[in-house]
């Protein structure tokens, strides 16, 4: 495609219909605010992933803490890279390049202010409650039920309706297309946020998700997906269609482009969640649906790619020369690296090998660190002298963090795919008489070097954080005693506008229905909607939720998609409780528990995963990585006391494993008066405890299979003493694992049995 002569760089328009000319001043100091916060954040970020990273090759670096284990620190890690790192740097962005692209100062500097503190004390609050275990348990979402309402009240009300009035109140007739991709951003999480963070409060620091089993892995990818896509992706596409042109000083390569790249986007995108969760118990129609549009998300990402590298068409000598050209460079050229990738790991035959492997970890590093980081950094050294009025101190220090940065993401992605492929060849191998060839523990065993080379890159990619500090703080300190605030002037847009008449078709020899279609392309209908920013908000909103509604309806209303299995029951109180140390502990951030319907997996695992089994899972379980193996089966397979040992230090039994020890869990009480609320908020979203919600039920009933639980413990050789004790509570939620779908249909409910946890299918005694 050609470039066009439509205005393609954000610049003033010509406007007939201008009423008077206003003064302003752009408010700079909110975006230095969110400046400084991206940096600060994104230091925490990589440091929490280097000691992770690190506690993967060696695990006793967590040195005992149990708020420094790796499943409370991995949520930590991602949440701050996310939310904090590049929700900051998001921020940035759109506050510098919407007051510009507006003509306007931010509608409200109270607003912009409360935007600000707001976000940093939710990203201090997760930094707070994750290591301490308060999650809920879904990947991405983990914050509680009070973080998410600050959430949405910051996003929303803060950041939405300062945006929205900056657009309604803005001195340019049309919305350039870095606005149309802040816009889709700001309705489409607000959407994704609100209905993926459905939950029933049992205290302040504890909630259940209102989705159970399948529908809520459903709802969990359409959020994790799309919170990649309108969260790491379209903010940032809106500032590459920004400051690339701006650094490159050079016109967006092309108009059309950027509508065709948007709207595909934005459309297809939304249903592409579903490839999370191939081969799993999700309906077939469902993920078969996600890769379709996964593959065909292929091409509008593309599109932004292209129209953002051909717009250094004719200035690749700044390329050479300019490092922040080259961020940008580099960070277009992930995006389009892994927007390839992602519909290549859609197709059922690929993700039959990568899934759960660290194969999907090199994925998405390669977005987040090369995309979503050069991006920002780009941005950064772009806005440093502008902001500060300035020279930036130190340009060479600029081109090495450039150039450490990149060795440091060649490192890990390379290391990570050979880890992922090892892991997902040695995983599915059989020798010559049929059984499987590697132990999982001798897949760990492999692949420990690559963890030692990841580690290398992410500490080279955070010294290039650390340079980068270096940088801004040295520019900050040679600023001017008193910021220089120029007073632009631009005329006020008039309430009275006539749009140019409908362009003619260009065809000659065709049916109407061609001529119609001519004149549909030339993107006059465009034009206009650029102008109508809430019409334009609005027609975003109904391609989104029109979208997710074509699978959402047919999954929770058709009963088929969930056959039901008379023999699955709620957990007894006992087994909530230690489902809910379960997820305290982060242990889904490493085992999953969904075993699929391959051979290999059937193997060594046991029976395939059953939609139904999953019912009363509030939340799901099912995983995202095998660090270590699957635990859908689990039940009954050993006896309490190798759980218990093993939980106490799993090198007594497996000395190559890299879990860390939950020696904690054996000394901590069980809250048993807890218990009530628990089972009476699983009871209020569906869950039939029948008995158990009275008053005392709950708490008598977990006390009498703790009991039985710890007396069995001694009998098998085991410690005394640990009836009162957590480890007690998490060993009865492992031993009930994948065990219901062996029991007869009449099997009693948990109010009428305080005991499911007894060893079956040839358990250890």
């Amino acid at each position: 495609m050609t470039a066009t002569t439509a205005p393609t760089l954000p610049r003033e328009h010509n406007d007939a219909h201008a009423g008077p000319m206003e003064k302003f001043v752009y408010d700079d100091a909110i975006v230095r605010k969110f400046m400084l916060a991206m940096l600060v954040w994104g230091f925490v970020g990589m440091l929490v992933g280097l000691i992770i990273a690190l506690q993967l090759a060696v695990p006793q670096l967590n040195f005992g803490l149990e708020f420094l284990g790796y499943g409370r620190l991995r949520p930590l890690h991602t949440n701050a890279v996310i939310f904090a790192f590049a929700g900051n740097a998001i921020f940035t962005g759109v506050y510098y390049s919407t007051q510009r692209l507006c003509k306007t100062r931010m509608w409200s500097d109270t607003l912009s202010n409360l935007h600000f503190w707001g976000w940093q004390a939710i990203i201090v609050s997760a930094a707070l409650t994750l290591p301490l275990g308060i999650t809920s348990g879904k990947e991405y979402a983990e914050l509680e039920w009070p973080i998410d309402i600050a959430i949405a009240l910051v996003w929303l009300g803060c950041f939405g309706v300062n945006f929205t009035m900056t657009l309604i109140k803005r001195r340019e007739r049309h919305m350039y297309v870095a606005l149309w991709f802040y816009i889709a951003s700001l309705v489409t999480v607000t959407v994704l946020h609100v209905f993926n963070s459905l939950e029933m409060p049992a205290s302040l620091f504890k909630s259940y998700s209102v989705y159970a089993g399948v529908q809520d892995a459903f709802m969990q990818w359409w959020y994790g997906h799309n919170a990649v896509a309108f969260f790491l992706t379209t903010p940032f596409l809106g500032m590459m269609y920004y400051f690339v042109p701006k650094a490159a000083d050079k016109p967006v390569y092309s108009y059309r482009l950027s509508i065709v790249h948007f709207w595909s986007l934005v459309f297809i995108y939304i249903w592409a969640g579903p490839h999370h969760l191939h081969y799993t118990a999700l309906p077939q129609w469902a993920s078969t649906l996600g890769m379709i549009f996964s593959v065909m998300l292929w091409m509008p990402s593309w599109g932004g790619m292209i129209n953002g590298l051909l717009t250094l068409r004719g200035a690749w000598n700044k390329v050479a020369q300019d490092p922040i050209l080259k961020f940008f460079v580099v960070a277009i050229t992930f995006y389009g690296m892994s927007t390839f990738e992602g519909p290549m790991l859609s197709i059922k035959s690929v993700n039959s090998l990568s899934h759960y492997t660290d194969w999907t970890i090199a994925h998405v590093h390669g977005g987040a660190l090369g995309w979503n980081g050069f991006m920002a950094f780009g941005m950064l050294y772009y806005l440093l002298p502008r902001l500060f009025q300035t020279q930036l101190w130190s340009r060479k220090l600029m081109t090495y963090h450039f150039w450490i940065g990149t060795i440091g993401i060649v490192l890990y992605i390379v290391s990570m795919y050979t880890a992922g492929i090892m892991q997902g060849l040695m995983w599915r191998f059989f020798d010559e008489s049929g059984k499987l060839q590697y132990d999982f523990v001798e897949t760990v065993t492999a692949i420990q070097p690559l963890y030692w080379i990841r580690a290398i890159g992410g500490l080279l990619f955070l010294s290039g954080v650390v340079m980068a500090g270096v940088n801004f703080f040295m520019t900050w300190k040679h600023r001017p005693a008193v910021y220089d605030e120029p007073v632009h002037e631009a005329p006020a847009l008039s309430a009275l506008y006539t749009d140019p008449p409908q362009p003619a078709s260009r065809l000659t020899a065709n049916t109407e229905f061609g001529h119609q279609g001519d004149v549909v392309l030339q993107g006059w209908w465009h034009r206009v909607w650029e102008r109508r920013p809430v019409k334009f908000t609005v027609m975003t909103l109904a391609a989104v939720v029109v979208a997710s509604l074509f699978e959402q309806i047919p999954l929770f209303l058709i009963r088929s998609n969930v056959p039901s299995i008379a023999s699955v029951k709620p957990y007894t109180p006992l087994e909530l409780y230690g489902r809910d140390i379960y997820i305290a502990e982060g242990c889904y951030n490493c085992h999953s528990q969904m075993i699929r319907p391959i051979f290999a997996e059937v193997k060594r695992y046991g029976e395939y995963s059953k939609p139904g089994e999953f019912v009363y899972d509030h939340p799901f379980q099912w995983g995202s990585r095998r660090t270590g193996p699957d635990l859908a089966r689990e039940g009954g397979l050993r006896s309490h006391d190798w759980h218990v040992r093993h939980l106490e230090d799993p090198r007594q039994l497996i000395p190559q494993s890299i879990m860390p020890t939950y020696a904690h869990l054996l000394k901590q009480d069980i809250d048993f008066e807890s218990i009530q609320a628990r089972v009476r908020a699983n009871a209020m979203i569906g869950v039939p405890y029948g008995e158990s919600v009275k008053d005392g039920v709950a708490p008598q009933q977990a006390r009498e299979q703790a009991k039985q639980i710890a007396g069995d413990l001694v009998k098998q050789g085991g410690y005394e003493g640990l009836e009162t004790k957590k480890v007690i509570a998490l060993d009865a939620y492992l031993q009930r694992l994948g065990t219901d779908l062996f029991k007869p249909a009449d099997a009693p409910a948990p109010d009428k049995a305080v005991s499911a946890a007894q060893p079956q299918k040839g358990g250890t005694p």
